[in-house]
Parts: structure tokens; C-alpha cells; sequence
């Protein structure tokens, strides 16, 4: 069977219905976007101003070869070590996908945080940070993080300080600048899509795909951070 093609309508009427049902839908695709622009207007800082706060959360952003972190998440990583350096936090919560044994992102990042001067025993690992929305829920229900600086790059910072916010942790994002290369577009595009999942999970606050017990991990490596 041939599929007929759609037809433009034939009166005026039919017409200006059809471009203000377009309009319509796109005005609703773009509104969880702007609630996330509206909600986290006064949440975003630089790591020069960002207020002093004892946990930071650095969200993973893939491996290269050989294990080693993409330039994205290098860069996340960077900020969490210039911010422990200046005295901005204690502790550095590094949230991945650990999902199979060839791939590992909090061990990652905790390897290349080490080499850039934030001590072992203050990184914490999560190793089933398989979204964002993953990664707020576990840092507050399995962590027990009530606060935190979120570290992302700039096109994903909103989404991860209202998910944060929505999941009970009081946040402050920073934005990692990055050049804009085909991966910042493509990050900056997914977003618009990635906003309506948001929004969702903000409203029905479904569990995450793994939860699991309690871990005391930012706790112990707050009370040895005044040792």
C-alpha cells in the first residue's frame, strides 16, 4: 500500500489552524526547557564564586581508550581539583556508569582526580550513577548529601541542579566551559529532549535503576578532612 502524503489545507481556515497547532506543540516541546532556565537562574556559579560547601558532585561524561576520561569529563574534573585546591570544598562524590567490568567511570575519575592533587580519602565513588537523575537520588538517599556543588558542563548544569534540588540536595552548579565543537552542539540539542525527561522525573521522582543500601562515604571522608 502506497501511503498517501499529507496536504497542505486547502482554505484559509485550515491553514491557520494547522500553523497554530504547530505553534502549539512547539511552544510545549520548549517548556521544560524554560522551567529549567527559570528554576536554576540564581542556582549557577563559577568556581571563583561559588559558595564554600563541604561535597562536590562531578557527574561522569565517558571513557576514552585505555580507560582514560574524555576531554568533557577532564575538564568537569578539573574544576572539582581547582576547587578542593582553593579550600571550596572537602570531599569530591565522582558519579558513574560502572555497568560492566570494562568500563568504569568513578575509578576513572578518582585516578585522574589523584594526579591532580585531591587526596584518595577524599573521593567518594558512586559507582551506579547511570543518569543524572540517578546520580541526585543516590546522593542524597544513599550518601546523604543534603548539599553540594554539581560540576557538569554548561548545557547539562540546569538540568543537573534542578534534578538535585527536585531530589531533596540544596545545589549550586558550576558550568565547565568548553569549546564549541560538534560535541558541545550535539550535548546543547540533546538537552532540549533530555528537559521533558526532567521534568518528569522531577513530578514522579521514580526510583533509580539501582539503589541499594546506605554507604557512609561522605561521611568518613568529612570527619577525616578536619583530621
Amino acid at each position: 500500500m502506497r501511503m498517501r502524503r499529507p496536504r497542505w489545507p486547502r482554505t484559509r481556515t485550515g491553514q491557520r489552524r494547522l500553523v497554530q497547532a504547530v505553534m502549539a506543540g512547539c511552544v510545549l516541546a520548549l517548556l521544560p526547557s524554560a522551567w529549567l532556565y527559570v528554576s536554576t537562574a540564581d542556582r549557577l556559579r563559577t568556581t571563583a564564586d561559588v559558595p564554600r560547601t563541604e561535597v562536590a558532585v562531578v557527574f561522569g561524561a565517558g571513557l576514552w581508550k585505555h580507560g582514560e576520561p574524555s576531554p568533557y569529563l577532564a575538564h568537569r574534573l578539573d574544576a572539582a581539583a581547582t576547587l578542593y585546591r582553593a579550600g571550596r570544598i572537602e570531599v569530591v562524590l565522582v558519579t558513574g556508569d560502572n555497568s560492566r567490568e570494562d568500563y568504569d567511570e568513578p575509578d576513572a575519575m578518582r585516578a585522574y582526580l589523584t594526579r591532580h592533587g585531591v587526596p584518595d580519602a577524599r573521593i567518594v565513588s558512586d559507582y551506579a550513577g547511570f543518569g543524572t537523575w540517578d546520580s541526585c537520588v543516590r546522593a542524597k538517599k544513599i550518601f546523604g548529601v543534603d548539599r553540594a556543588v554539581l560540576i557538569s558542563q554548561g548545557f547539562h548544569i540546569r538540568r543537573a541542579v534542578a534534578l538535585c534540588e527536585a531530589a531533596g540536595v540544596d545545589s549550586y552548579g558550576v558550568g565547565v566551559a568548553d569549546k564549541h565543537d560538534a560535541t558541545w552542539y550535539y550535548g546543547g540539542t540533546r538537552e532540549v529532549f533530555a528537559a521533558g525527561k526532567a521534568a518528569l522525573d522531577a513530578v514522579f521522582q521514580p526510583d533509580p535503576t539501582f539503589l541499594g543500601r546506605k554507604e557512609p562515604g561522605v561521611a568518613r571522608a568529612l570527619a577525616g578532612a578536619g583530621d
